[in-house]
């Protein structure tokens, strides 16, 4: 526990991308009308979950009024609500849903973390922000020795991974699985309004990515 609290510490604190630091800083100042009485935390996200976890869930970054505003990833929006609500109805979660970080949610076999720490403008961080924050995931990889199986959501989840790993990438596509000799990586589309809304992905085709992971995960 005390590896991973102090890294959790390092990135509170990392001010690594400029562009970033001072975006994360200015959404929190500058609040949304919905959100206007509430205290954004608006500083770089730790990953949380069970660090004895086998199975590790990337995301692509915290977003601006969801993780940046409670403090916690996939916190806060539909994306964390689609994936607490899965999370749980398979096992992974106390409750099924992730509404803030005092909420009581509790993970189980699984760590959830993302390729970004700080939530970028347009959802889109740049390669150099992407590989900045890279040694922060590399820690983790060490601290979170027992992971088996790694669940990607989206493409740059995917891409990171198999950086984590030394994999080659191949073909991304939703509900795939690619085995290798220490790793096994499932991909999914990412829980994201521009796909559960427009039925790129939908709940069934989320749910049954799950199942797999628990079979995967033991």
């Amino acid at each position: 526990m005390n590896s991973i609290t102090t890294l959790n510490k390092k990135i509170k604190n990392c001010k690594k991308c400029p562009r970033l630091s001072v975006y994360i800083r200015d959404v929190a100042k500058n609040k949304v009308r919905r959100f206007r009485d509430e205290k954004y935390y608006g500083r770089p996200l730790s990953g949380f979950g069970d660090i004895n976890a086998k199975l590790l869930i990337i995301g692509l970054a915290p977003a601006a009024h969801g993780g940046n505003r409670t403090g916690r990833m996939f916190t806060g929006d539909s994306s964390g609500e689609w994936l607490a609500r899965a999370m749980h109805r398979h096992g992974f979660a106390s409750i099924p849903t992730s509404q803030s970080r005092d909420d009581g949610l509790i993970l189980k076999n699984t760590y959830i973390t993302a390729a970004v720490r700080c939530a970028p403008p347009q959802n889109k961080p740049t390669k150099d922000e992407i590989d900045t924050c890279f040694q922060y995931l590399e820690k983790e990889k060490e601290i979170l020795s027992k992971v088996t199986t790694v669940l990607c959501l989206g493409k740059i989840g995917y891409n990171t991974a198999c950086k984590l790993f030394e994999v080659k990438p191949e073909k991304f596509g939703h509900n795939k699985l690619f085995k290798y000799e220490k790793i096994q990586i499932l991909t999914s589309y990412h829980p994201s309004k521009q796909n559960t809304q427009t039925g790129r992905l939908t709940w069934h085709q989320w749910s049954l990515v799950f199942a797999k992971a628990k079979r995967l995960a033991k």
